[in-house]
């Protein structure tokens, strides 16, 4: 009991709202906003690699410390569906989806709610266009 207590309050001093940037979110984690270096790597892979990075660091942030449990299929996890338009006129998230069991983009980039991962997607929409189209 004593642990969800914690969980609870933990909740309510933090606000996911208040991570507006990549910056924000390192801030709250403790690391420094430094990307990974690649050395000799394939230069057009370098941003969605980068642009993964980024997410991850969020979503973790964001999270707060929740992880997801695979083995709880009662568990619900949410990621984002996103839909690339017709002729390459854009890019929209068409909702957010909750899984029991099984990922669709790992679970690095699930959070515990539809609010976190819409929260998420509409801030960071920059980034996933950047981790999952070819530019």
């Amino acid at each position: 009991m004593k642990k969800e207590n914690s969980k609870v309050q933990n909740e309510l001093v933090f606000d996911f709202r208040s991570i507006k940037s990549f910056e924000d979110a390192c801030a709250h984690l403790g690391i420094t906003p430094e990307l990974p270096q690649l050395v000799n790597g394939c230069q057009e892979l370098l941003k969605p690699i980068i642009a993964a990075y980024k997410l991850m660091v969020i979503f973790k942030a964001i999270n707060n410390g929740w992880v997801p449990d695979w083995g709880n299929t009662n568990q619900a996890k949410w990621f984002p569906w996103f839909w690339v338009l017709p002729s390459g006129t854009g890019f929209s998230l068409s909702d957010t989806n909750y899984l029991c069991e099984g990922t669709d983009l790992g679970s690095r980039l699930c959070c515990d709610s539809s609010a976190k991962c819409r929260y998420i997607t509409d801030n960071f929409e920059g980034l996933y266009k950047d981790f999952l189209l070819l530019s």
